[in-house]
């Protein structure tokens, strides 16, 4: 029987287990990287196992989301991470050198391997034929000090492409805004997505990597193109020929499941509040005034986007009720388009050039104003990510938002009557590494600076034999983790104080929060109640960690988003499924919880009973663990569990 992309690489970095849905494996990593906002933490756990190196083929420390530095903390963290790269061996991106993922897929992806994120859209690299996993930063941590990455092993969808693109107007982010429509945010949890058919060659690395990207918002634990003579084309133009190497599936691979899409069936789509899978056609949209557009982020900021939206803007000028954002994803990027003069088009027309980074797509500056409409080529339209909690926000492919931005609404581009340069792929980019710091041999006289905001992790007990806890919050489907711990300009600066991060916890949904969660720490702590997919969206473990620090012991819901179960699991937060999910209508806010025999039940069948302690009513909760995962839990986390592995010379 022929293997799959997945199988295959999977398969050469085994370490332990077998290639079986559902089954643990162990894989061996060939590349881990941070960035800010999810890096400070993961190093400041590195740095507390007590290693003298990281102990990986490759690590990098990227700055790209936090980058306004309105008062100390951001620099600061800024220097910490620049001096703990220096110190334990880790390449350092520096701020203004661009997104992460951008820039990953410039300088360090390879086909073939395996590459670990403290991001959720680390699958971007995808888009270049290798495995790229987002992951909480403590998971990250451990693999840099040495450790095998463990994964339940997904199921592999096919998603067979045939057809090619209405271009230049139908984008790949239509492509995947298309999908998005028809498998919803939770379409792809639990599942690998491989793409394949003839249509893949229609679309380039950057375009590849714009749809592996975006796969995180179905929910998947990665997207994965081929590497064909278009990934040797790219990286050819980049200086990188010899990382290439061809990968495809066998003739006689097999899948889970199969989707067919058709890729000149598809319409520029646009992404309605408040939802990236709530999609319908521009076209059906048409009208809809606009109030403000951003172009970029990690998912539509390549060259290619950049050139084809500077060729719509030349000779035109934005709407005068438009305010028009432009962040080009690398500093690459960046310096092409101003040699190249694209630069200049995009400021006469206009737009306000920002620098190379996340920006406006994590809510750090670029908020739209009270009530508007703003129109971004992001990934995520999450309620007040933006920074304006009655925004509408939509998404939509980068020359949609530009026609939007010029005729100050919604348009279908192709009924615009604008003009637009046909891209061709450049056979040589522009290759400058000097705003990347490689690692330093000689480590002994450096020193890691940390200033005054940043404080030490805090560790979570071992678990105890009983939870009895309140009920603080009762929430319903797709809780994400901007509602858990909120992005922006006012929070994330604290991503490396967890006593003053925690003061944030779900104030997007309940600002009383904190404190009562506080108040319940005294009295055996508190539990979370969700329904289906909660803890969708992000990497960050801060989702996980703060509410640990507040004293909640178990999260109870109907399902779970893959990257937050496990960032639970590695805080001592004990996650726990309904095993009816009809008595999730059964338990209310307020309510108190007895959970007994944790021990005898982990042991056991993962069935626990719990009380409701007013009226003795209860209901049956089930964990759904392996054996690792148990242990963990019971050691009250991954950094303890891994302290004594390592201290008793155990991987």
């Amino acid at each position: 029987m022929g293997k799959n992309i997945v199988e295959k690489i999977l398969g050469s970095h085994l370490s332990r287990g077998e290639i079986k849905t559902g089954q643990p494996v162990g894989l061996k990593i060939d590349q881990v990287y941070t960035q800010d906002a999810t890096g400070t933490m993961t190093w400041l756990q590195f740095e507390a196992m007590g290693l003298d190196r990281v102990n990986v083929p490759l690590a990098v420390s990227y700055v790209d989301h936090n980058m306004v530095q309105s008062n100390f903390m951001n620099p600061d963290d800024h220097l910490f991470l620049q001096t703990v790269a220096a110190k334990y061996g880790a390449y350092f991106s520096r701020p203004g050198n661009g997104i992460c993922h951008q820039v990953h897929l410039e300088q360090f992806a390879v086909t073939g391997k395996i590459a670990l994120g403290t991001d959720s859209h680390t699958p971007t690299g995808g888009g270049i034929g290798m495995i790229a996993i987002g992951v909480g930063g403590l998971d990250a941590a451990t693999v840099m000090g040495g450790s095998d990455f463990e994964l339940t092993m997904p199921t592999v969808v096919k998603i067979n492409l045939t057809g090619r693109l209405d271009r230049p107007w139908v984008t790949a982010m239509d492509v995947i805004l298309d999908i998005l429509g028809r498998l919803t945010v939770k379409g792809g949890v639990g599942k690998i997505m491989e793409y394949g058919g003839p249509g893949i060659l229609d679309l380039n690395v950057t375009e590849r990597a714009t749809i592996t990207n975006m796969g995180a918002e179905l929910g998947a634990t990665t997207s994965i193109f081929p590497s064909d003579e278009r990934t040797k084309l790219y990286l050819s133009a980049i200086g990188r020929a010899s990382d290439w190497s061809e990968l495809s599936a066998d003739e006689d691979a097999v899948y889970d499941e199969t989707i067919e899409l058709d890729l000149g069936s598809i319409e520029p789509m646009i992404a309605r509040p408040h939802s990236p899978d709530n999609t319908v056609t521009v076209k059906s949209l048409s009208g809809t005034k606009v109030n403000q557009v951003c172009i970029g982020s990690c998912t539509n900021s390549s060259y290619q986007a950049m050139k084809s939206v500077a060729s719509i803007l030349r000779g035109n000028t934005v709407a005068e009720s438009v305010n028009l954002l432009i962040n080009p994803g690398s500093k690459q990027v960046y310096e092409m388009i101003s040699r190249e003069g694209l630069t200049s088009d995009m400021i006469a027309a206009g737009a306000r050039m920002l620098e190379s980074s996340c920006g406006p797509c994590i809510g750090m500056g670029g908020a739209p104003g009270s009530g508007q409409v703003s129109v971004r080529s992001f990934n995520r339209n999450f309620s007040g990510r933006s920074g304006t909690k009655d925004a509408s926000v939509y998404l939509a492919g980068p020359v949609s938002c530009a026609v939007f931005a010029l005729k100050g609404e919604i348009t279908d581009p192709r009924e615009s009557g604008l003009d637009i340069g046909i891209f061709e792929e450049p056979r040589e980019y522009l290759i400058n590494r000097n705003f990347i710091i490689p690692p330093k041999e000689e480590t002994s006289d450096i020193k890691v600076i940390k200033g005054p905001n940043i404080k030490e992790v805090p560790v979570k007990e071992m678990l105890k034999g009983i939870i009895d806890a309140e009920i603080l919050l009762k929430l319903g489907d797709n809780i994400t983790t901007d509602d858990i711990m909120p992005a922006g300009a006012a929070v994330l600066p604290y991503r490396s104080n967890i006593p003053a991060i925690s003061e944030f916890v779900f104030t997007n949904i309940d600002n009383t929060f904190s404190g009562r969660a506080r108040e319940a720490i005294n009295k055996g702590g508190g539990i979370i109640v969700g329904g289906e997919n909660y803890g969708q969206g992000s990497s960050r473990e801060h989702a996980a960690i703060a509410p640990m620090f507040l004293g909640i012991q178990a999260v109870i819901a109907k399902s779970f988003a893959r990257i937050h179960r496990s960032n639970l699991i590695n805080f001592g937060i004990l996650p726990l499924q309904f095993d009816n999910p009809e008595d999730y209508d059964r338990i209310e806010k307020g309510v108190r919880l007895v959970i007994k025999d944790l021990y005898s039940s982990l042991n056991g069948g993962h069935t626990y009973r719990a009380e409701n302690t007013g009226d003795g009513s209860f209901i049956i909760v089930k964990s759904v663990l392996n054996e690792r995962e148990k242990a963990i839990l019971i050691k009250g986390g991954l950094l303890p569990y891994t302290k004594e592995r390592t201290a008793s010379g155990v991987a």
